[in-house]
């Protein structure tokens, strides 16, 4: 091999050619803005429906990168687990989202303010990926529906391992949420449903287990997805669990 051929450095104050300017930080505390999405979230939901959450009585991670899972079924997941989780985190919750939502007049700015982060449609999970490890990377918290979309008849779906891969790759704690009834209250495709009861259970942090050297893997990334659902599903009624109902039984 060949040395590389010297070139001299760039002068002080001039960006050489080619160079990016790099991102500023994300924010982590809450904005007005944010406070008061959330707070008519919470208002709304208590409206419509009698709302019953669980477990946010507990000691949370109000510092490092944490990641949010919980299970999919209604456009009231998102609602309900930002309305909640925000404020009792005290932080700032991003989410990943179409980035045409984002560029919608007002609701796209209203979405943005929330802490959405537009990913194109149809780039593949890669842009998605490098999105949401830059929210953990600095430090924030991420919260993801596993399972990709919404669940057609309440019961969990399989989900892919992203969510592994991420948590193993950022060491980032998981805190697994088990949302009931938000399918009978805004069903898929039909308007809200008032009087219909929902309730959110908070489970407690955990970590996935790291592969042990010389371990497949994909058959690891696969094992520590399975825990991640598995922690979801056990915070469900037995009616929700779906694929992952057998691995609760047997104690995984």
């Amino acid at each position: 091999m060949t040395e590389p051929e010297k070139t001299a450095p760039p002068r002080a104050g001039r960006p050489s050619a080619g160079a990016t300017t790099p991102e500023p930080p994300l924010p982590d505390g809450r904005s007005l803005f944010i406070r008061l999405t959330d707070l008519t979230g919470r208002v709304s939901m208590r409206i419509l429906t009698h709302v019953d959450v669980e477990g946010l009585d507990q000691p949370l991670p109000k510092t490092g990168p944490l990641i949010i899972v919980s299970n999919h079924m209604s456009n009231a997941d998102g609602v309900l687990v930002a309305s909640w989780l925000t404020p009792a985190l005290d932080r700032r919750v991003y989410l990943l989202g179409k980035r045409e939502a984002l560029e919608w007049p007002l609701i796209g700015w209203g979405l943005a303010q929330n802490a959405v982060i537009g990913v194109r449609r149809g780039a593949g999970d890669l842009e998605g990926f490098r999105a949401a490890r830059r929210v953990l990377d600095e430090g924030h918290v991420l919260a993801v529906f596993p399972e990709g979309t919404r669940s057609p008849n309440g019961a969990l779906q399989e989900a892919k391992d992203g969510i592994a891969i991420l948590a193993m790759r950022t060491g980032a704690p998981i805190l697994p949420i088990g949302v009931a009834g938000t399918n009978r209250f805004w069903p898929r495709g039909k308007h809200p449903q008032p009087g219909r009861a929902v309730s959110m259970r908070v489970g407690r942090p955990f970590s996935v287990a790291l592969p042990e050297p010389g371990t497949d893997r994909r058959a690891a990334q696969h094992r520590a997805t399975e825990q991640i659902m598995t922690r979801i599903a056990e915070l469900l009624p037995p009616q929700h669990r779906g694929a992952y109902a057998n691995l609760v039984r047997e104690g995984l």
